[in-house]
């Protein structure tokens, strides 16, 4: 039996409102994100991710309440990630309603974050988050942090080796060069590292038209993350569904999925 590709929204927050912009820039309102996260839930999202993007960037924890209210209005696994910097952390986290936990700039600060995590929690609970970008290291792709907009120097495809090798569940790879732009996602990103990778890959950023989603998949994908077209109500998760399901993949039906 085929495994279902996952669609998921992503609930970029910013002092408790869900906010999207263009390469993480000019951020405009979206929502709040306990009632979005309602909302999803009952169209039929697989998976919902909350990403609290001001969190490392001023320092500080995932604000812990929305996160539990969240948890509150979803039945399908919530992944959070956003200041994130220790096992404690992530205890925390998943007391108050998550059921993955996302790191990025942590990760690359401390990479035994990963095995501890891991090695804690099992790897099913642990998505390495990867912000890149295409710049002057070996692969082409470099590794940024705090939402874009600092360069690591750091080989992305490396990165995600070692990610892989300390005991990571899943990599949600979210391209910079194609974060809201609605432009598709960054095929060649994806399939290079398909190549590499053997833990499901979640394709993130540019995502603009339904074709993006099978292209996506045809790429290597095992699901696909999405904001903008969703947040603005360009295209329901139902709508990706029916497409995908037309052109023979295999999505998790929901009950929205018959209708016009």
């Amino acid at each position: 039996m085929a495994i279902s590709t996952r669609i998921i929204p992503c609930l970029d927050v910013s002092n408790g409102r869900v906010v999207k912009g263009i390469n993480f820039k000019n951020l405009v309102d979206a929502g709040d994100p306990v009632e979005m996260a309602r909302i999803y839930n009952e169209e039929g999202a697989d998976e919902i991710t909350f990403l609290d993007i001001s969190a490392s960037v001023e320092d500080r924890k995932t604000t812990l309440d929305v996160v539990s209210a969240t948890a509150d209005e979803v039945f399908i696994p919530l992944t959070v990630g956003g200041g994130i910097s220790s096992v404690a952390d992530v205890d925390q986290l998943l007391r108050a309603g998550a059921d993955k936990i996302s790191i990025n700039t942590a990760a690359i600060k401390n990479p035994n974050l990963i095995n501890q995590v891991s090695e804690r929690f099992g790897a099913q609970v642990l998505v390495v988050s990867i912000d890149a970008k295409r710049g002057r290291t070996k692969s082409g792709f470099e590794v940024t942090t705090h939402g874009g907009r600092n360069s690591t120097g750091i080989d992305a495809f490396e990165w995600i080796e070692q990610a892989i090798n300390r005991g990571v569940g899943e990599i949600l790879l979210n391209s910079m060069d194609m974060d809201g732009t609605r432009a598709g996602y960054d095929l060649e990103l994806i399939r290079r590292v398909r190549q590499i990778s053997s833990v499901p890959i979640i394709a993130s950023g540019g995502a603009g038209d339904l074709d993006d989603f099978g292209k996506a998949i045809e790429s290597g994908a095992d699901a696909l993350l999405a904001a903008s077209i969703f947040h603005f109500g360009i295209y329901r998760i139902s709508d990706v569904k029916r497409d995908l399901s037309r052109k023979g993949f295999t999505v998790r039906q929901s009950s929205t999925l018959g209708e016009n």
